[in-house]
């Protein structure tokens, strides 16, 4: 029996309905990736499983006994809650005793105490205990203080308290909307592993390239009010979609084309309407009605990024900067750094790292607390805040758009208010409605188009790629790469950075700042990893070196005498030249990469490239090591 089926489900707040006779099924232990434009539904249809909005018509059946549970895809605003609140809510009668026992267990006075006892006893009687242990380990597990509010914490970790709540009452059934959003790299990686050992079903919402290709057993679009499910990976699924659109444009070319010769006989003259077959007559009227019916698939949105006047070739130039509040620990230390008109700049490490800072450094926000960092000159700043904070809920599209405003300047020429958003999907009816009805994919472009709609050459973007729909990123992508200005870019999604950035700049979180060529595969390529990464030492490893620093304590080292035989003596005459060839090498390959041009080319022109120069780099480091060791050992 199937865990949860969806039949005949209909839904409509407008014109056309948002689900028009839907039906999904999915089995246990299936992990289904929902996909669909910005507005489509896809939230919705996850509110209905949950129940919290009930649809037209239509049943949904949950397998008896089956646990559902949620991680939701808006962060929770203002909130003074602690993260153990939070998650025990997932258990709703017990949760609340849990909350209000874990706050009065820090209480010492007399009325506290009673009411401790009371509490105390009703968690005895519901098996409390064991649900607290839950929630403490899942917590734990997540690296999580129990006792920080959700208002003091990042939107990563805010994000992670949702997901251990969403996870701690172990369910069959595991819906998430947008889960890597607000994540850091190394919290995608983790999310992948923990959802691939998940023993129940996922159905999740994602735009997120790189985690669906890595968890998905089944894609399901919904497009025009219907689900279709492709039983294929993300790769092939994008092959059939394909081949289904041209068979879809096919079919309905041949239907206009028939309908057309239909209207072309009703009109004829006088004599062939009276001798007209009224088969045929109602056969048409039954056409015109279902090319009346016929949703048409939305166009893809269309903009432009309009440029300010160039830039100074050089934009920042960073020598030697930290910086750091009051006496603690430099969060940016000792930073050089170079920053020229054009280049794509992409900034990844763990939350809390220094990003934000970093480029509020680069932008000339934060004076450095040691060094100096020079800014270039005719700088035109656009911003893309990852929280959307320069939109006004209480507004429509066009009010928060327009400021005022009847028409805009779009690269030199006028255009109206809702034309320029009709280019960003946003039709006339939907320009009006007022942002906190929309969806976060909506509010994704509504902040683009507020940001390209100002000249600028340099573009700021912080996770510009969250709740973005498939379509909408590509363009996004393709602006970027063709923008002359500069771009520097937060983004966790490591398929746009391989796609947009030319130099990758890594945070450890010790402060210090580490430059790479090339995008996030590049920079793994290259032996990138994060701190939590690192392979610990291996125990017995590390005894063994402990009891040979015992044994040799106190005495010197002694000097390498063995002399070197004839192969070695060889090998030691040869690395001078090989080192030269591979330094040569090097160097062409970085005048390569370092040309404004070469990220134009094909892409598996530019990762072969890339692949042979942190190949060449990895085999000088080699020869240049092994010269060292030889020379040391000839004395």
């Amino acid at each position: 029996m199937p865990l949860l089926s969806l039949e005949s489900i209909s839904l409509a707040f407008g014109l056309h309905p948002l689900l028009d006779n839907a039906g999904l099924i999915i089995e246990r232990g299936e992990r289904v990736c929902l996909l669909g434009r910005n507005g489509e539904g896809k939230s919705t249809l996850l509110k209905i499983l949950t129940g919290e909005t009930v649809p037209d018509g239509g049943t949904v059946r949950l397998d008896d006994g089956a646990v559902l549970s949620v991680l939701p895809q808006m962060l929770p605003s203002d909130e003074r809650r602690t993260a153990y609140e939070v998650v025990s809510e997932a258990f709703p009668e017990t949760g609340k005793l849990l909350a209000e026992f874990h706050v009065l267990s820090q209480k010492a006075d007399e009325a506290s105490l009673d009411r401790l006892m009371k509490v105390q006893d009703k968690l005895e009687a519901l098996d409390g205990w064991r649900l607290d242990q839950k929630v403490n380990a899942i917590l734990a597990q997540f690296r999580i203080d129990p006792d920080r509010t959700l208002d003091t914490l990042s939107g990563g970790w805010q994000r992670r308290v949702l997901l251990a709540k969403a996870l701690v009452c172990e369910p069959d059934l595991l819906l998430l909307d947008e889960p890597t959003n607000h994540l850091d790299v190394p919290a995608i990686a983790w999310l992948e592993d923990t959802l691939r050992q998940f023993p129940g079903a996922l159905l999740f919402v994602s735009h997120d390239r790189a985690f669906i290709r890595r968890l998905a057993t089944r894609v399901v679009e919904l497009d025009r009010g219907q689900l279709v499910s492709f039983a294929a990976t993300y790769e092939r699924y994008l092959e059939l979609k394909e081949k289904a659109l041209e068979e879809e444009e096919r079919q309905n070319a041949e239907f206009d084309r028939r309908l057309k010769q239909e209207e072309a006989w009703i009109r004829q003259g006088i004599k062939a309407r009276r001798t007209r077959n009224m088969g045929r007559v109602r056969a048409l009227k039954s056409m015109r009605e279902e090319r009346r019916q016929r949703r048409e698939r939305s166009g893809n949105a269309s903009f432009a990024i309009e440029d300010a006047a160039r830039s100074g070739k050089l934009v920042v130039e960073a020598k030697h900067a930290s910086f750091g509040y009051g006496n603690d620990k430099p969060i940016i230390q000792d930073l050089n750094l170079t920053v020229m008109r054009g280049d794509k700049i992409g900034l990844i490490g763990e939350n809390g790292t220094g990003k934000t800072t970093l480029v509020r450094l680069l932008l000339g926000e934060l004076e450095p607390t040691s060094g100096q960092i020079r800014l270039g000159t005719n700088r035109s700043v656009a911003y893309f805040d990852q929280l959307r904070g320069e939109l006004d809920d209480n507004l429509n599209a066009l009010d928060n758009m327009a400021e005022g405003r009847e028409f805009i300047d779009v690269n030199g020429q006028q255009k109206h208010v809702l034309g320029y958003l009709q280019d960003f999907l946003f039709s006339p009816e939907r320009a009006r409605s007022p942002v906190s009805v929309f969806s976060g994919g909506e509010r994704a472009r509504l902040m683009l188009a507020k940001l390209f709609s100002k000249p600028a050459n340099i573009l700021v973007l912080d996770e510009p790629t969250n709740d973005l729909d498939v379509e909408t990123l590509e363009l996004l992508e393709s602006q970027l790469v063709e923008f002359s200005g500069t771009v520097i870019v937060i983004s966790h999604d490591r398929e746009f950075l391989d796609n947009v950035v030319t130099d990758t700049l890594f945070l450890d979180g010790s402060g210090k700042v580490a430059a790479h060529v090339g995008g996030y595969s590049d920079w793994r390529r290259q032996g990138g990893q994060f701190p939590a990464e690192a392979p610990a030492e291996p125990a017995v490893r590390k005894e063994k070196k402990e009891e040979k620093s015992r044994k040799t304590s106190g005495k010197p080292a002694p000097a390498a005498s063995r002399k070197l035989s004839y192969k070695l003596k060889l090998e030691l005459e040869q690395l001078p030249d090989q080192i030269a060839s591979l330094e040569a090498d090097v160097e062409a390959l970085q005048a390569q990469v370092s040309d404004p041009a070469f990220y134009s080319r094909p892409h598996e022109e530019v990762s072969r490239v890339l692949e042979d120069l942190a190949e060449t780099e990895k085999n000088l480091e080699a020869r240049i090591e092994r010269w060292m060791e030889l020379e040391e050992m000839a004395g």
